[in-house]
């Protein structure tokens, strides 16, 4: 995470924890036309258009009171959606077996990339099976520059899978004109 995206993660998360949510990822883009992209979901990994809306007003009044974005921009506030990104170290035990990319800070054996299956977590370490090889690595964390989980069947329909278990549990009810559950709780 760049420096100036560390301060605004250390800023909001508070305001995003308190609204019910955990952060996954702040990062600012663009230079002449500035947009703020925060990313977050419940605990449960589930996030709705709703949930979104709620979050952009309290982080907004957050924005607002303490002004720390010179020049102008736009809040983006949404899911991590089903090709997400891995930015924390629960992020890949929670994705256990799937498909991922992985781009380090520094090349390892000159490469920088790999792709593979994520195959849990070892202290603050990743196991990922890279394509290609026999042997698990064992990815420091703090290596990780980006990671994100690549788009296919499986990974779809354990999405709907845990969003259907997310209204089992009656966090959630189902909505036709919503991307996925909406939840009950008020934000």
């Amino acid at each position: 995470m760049r420096v100036y995206d560390e301060r605004l993660a250390q800023l909001l998360t508070p305001a995003i924890e308190l609204a019910g949510f955990e952060m996954v990822r702040i990062r600012m883009t663009g230079s002449t036309t500035k947009t703020l992209q925060v990313m977050a979901e419940r605990e449960d990994g589930t996030m709705t258009a709703e949930d979104c809306a709620a979050l952009s007003r309290a982080i907004s009044e957050l924005l607002e009171e303490k002004d720390p974005i010179d020049g102008q921009y736009t809040l983006e506030v949404s899911s991590p959606g089903i090709d997400r990104p891995l930015t924390r170290l629960k992020d890949f035990e929670r994705w256990d077996g799937f498909e991922a990319k992985i781009e380090l800070n520094q090349a390892v054996e000159n490469q920088k990339r790999f792709k593979g299956h994520l195959a849990g977590i070892e202290d603050d370490n990743v196991l990922f099976d890279i394509e290609g090889e026999d042997d698990t690595a064992l990815i420091p964390f703090e290596l990780i520059h980006t990671a994100k989980l690549v788009m296919s069947d499986d990974l779809i329909a354990e999405s709907l899978r845990r969003s259907k278990a997310a209204l089992k549990d009656g966090d959630a009810e189902w909505s036709e004109n919503a991307d996925g559950p909406k939840t009950n709780r008020m934000g």
